[in-house]
């Protein structure tokens, strides 16, 4: 499965024309084929926005059963472990996080992108993470919005790899 491949059965589906049989179907079908991606084309796929079109699309609750269905396995573990880090560590993780998707942006860039079209970072901004720190990352992320939750779904991702890692734990 490759982003490409992803972007072609997106546009291949008219979800709106879709009975809610068939559009479950075609959202469990995408969510299937964004799970099978490798992470790097998981990343391309999000710097994209693949599947916006569609998003825009969903009720809450099917954009709510999408992110969980596309989150990774151990997330919600990762979001406690996240809360147990003293701040500065959970300021240096983040920043780590962004650092990392920042740099494979500008790879897959330098690779010369993808035919999906542009690569940007998702909006992340300062003030939307200061929040999910004074809420806590796990409480910020099951009160939010189905829309910030996917705007957050790549740093969170990434996250994950970082705390993965051991980094956050080790002495620096």
């Amino acid at each position: 499965m490759t982003a490409d491949r992803l972007r072609a059965f997106v546009e291949s589906v008219n979800l709106s024309k879709l009975s809610a049989e068939d559009r479950a179907g075609a959202l469990r079908k995408l969510a299937q084929k964004f799970n099978a991606l490798s992470v790097e084309e998981r990343r391309r796929a999000q710097f994209a926005h693949v599947a916006k079109d569609w998003f825009a699309q969903m009720t809450e609750d099917e954009k709510g059963q999408f992110l969980e269905a596309t989150m990774p396995e151990g997330f919600k573990k990762m979001l406690a472990s996240f809360q147990q880090l003293p701040e500065d560590k959970q300021r240096q993780t983040v920043a780590d996080a962004l650092r990392r998707l920042g740099d494979a942006a500008a790879r897959i860039q330098a690779e010369g992108g993808t035919a999906l079209g542009t690569n940007t970072l998702p909006p992340v901004n300062g003030e939307l993470l200061a929040k999910a720190r004074t809420m806590g990352l796990e409480g910020f992320y099951t009160q939010s919005l189905a829309q910030t939750r996917a705007d957050l779904a790549p740093v969170l991702e990434e996250l994950q790899r970082v705390m993965e890692s051991g980094r956050p734990f080790r002495g620096r």
